[in-house]
């Protein structure tokens, strides 16, 4: 279904007011403190509707000389006037700050935490921050004197890749609504988005053909075979099953869990269309980083990221999966 000519209109506008004040003010830097040059302000529909509502009223107090509805619309009027002053104080001087990067699987949530502190002796009721998307994002706080106040974002992610923004609203219609008060924040928020972790294939096995223990057992360890006896090596490692059935003297042979890493390979699924190889490979990450005490590397086309662990590496790994080239991309 089409999207309404007046919704147009009003998107039309606003891109036009976000590059204007885009333009006169650059690129902001965090924490950024809202000046007075920075807000807009305008009636809400209510505020249109109560100035619709005031105009009627004092040309009917006119018309009928009525002192009584001339004062009560005089009041009317100095009230919506002092309404607009404080839903413009509410943002005046208020600092803002977010982190700029954000991590997500797709079909689910980023976060982004925003810090807004309040130095002033006045509480700010009525705080919203927006990210403006195909799904707008908004979350609503309040400020109290002297003050920070921490507050989420969630902004939902449909696909896989890199997502960014270019600005923040931060917008108030404090006290009665009937004005909305905003100003942009022209930071770029960027979200990685990593594949959905899919998949139901085993972790691949341990990359490497073992070693022949040559003292005592350390860590975890798998058998791996058997391999000609040399001088030297202790007889406890002797195949004595194999000797004795009239075969040639053998020791055994054990992969070291704890030492050999876990290669998380491209190449191991052969056969796999792209997306759905790159939903295994995430799920594989987060196994390896939740229930193995061994590195872990990952091998995509053209990167390679080196064995290791931690939180840094795993946001490393699921990054390196968001990049991935989607078929047609440019």
């Amino acid at each position: 279904m089409s999207e309404p000519l007046t919704q147009r209109l009003r998107r039309a506008g606003a891109r036009r007011l976000r590059g204007w004040a885009a333009r006169r003010h650059g690129v902001d830097s965090l924490p950024l403190t809202i000046n007075r040059r920075r807000i807009y302000i305008l009636p809400t529909r209510f505020g249109l509707t109560l100035a619709a509502l005031l105009a009627a009223m004092l040309i009917a107090a006119l018309n009928y000389n009525s002192n009584l509805a001339l004062a009560f619309a005089f009041y009317m009027v100095s009230l919506a006037l002092v309404a607009m002053h404080h839903c413009h104080r509410n943002l005046s001087g208020l600092s803002v700050d977010v982190n700029l990067e954000a991590d997500a699987f797709a079909g689910a949530d980023a976060v982004f935490h925003f810090m807004l502190r309040n130095a002033s002796s006045l509480e700010r009721s009525g705080l919203e921050v927006s990210l403006e998307e195909e799904k707008p994002a908004r979350a609503a706080a309040s400020a109290p004197a002297r003050s920070d106040e921490r507050l989420a974002l969630a902004v939902p992610v449909s696909r896989r890749g890199v997502h960014r923004w270019d600005h923040v609203e931060v917008r108030t219609t404090h006290p009665f609504g009937w004005f909305r008060a905003w100003t942009y924040v022209h930071a770029s928020l960027t979200v990685f988005a990593a594949p959905r972790p899919e998949g139901s294939r085993p972790l691949p096995a341990a990359a490497g053909i073992g070693h022949a223990l040559s003292g005592e057992t350390r860590g975890e360890e798998e058998f791996a075979g058997l391999r000609a006896y040399a001088p030297g090596i202790a007889l406890k490692h002797m195949a004595w099953k194999t000797l004795a059935r009239g075969g040639e003297a053998a020791v055994r042979v054990y992969t070291d869990l704890g030492a050999q890493p876990e290669w998380l390979e491209w190449s191991a699924l052969e056969g796999v269309e792209t997306e759905a190889r790159l939903s295994q490979l995430c799920r594989w990450v987060l196994t390896c980083e939740s229930r193995s005490a061994r590195p872990y590397g990952l091998r995509l086309p053209g990167v390679e990221i080196a064995p290791g662990r931690g939180p840094t590496h795993r946001i490393r790994c699921l990054r390196a999966l968001a990049l991935h080239a989607r078929r047609g991309d440019a």
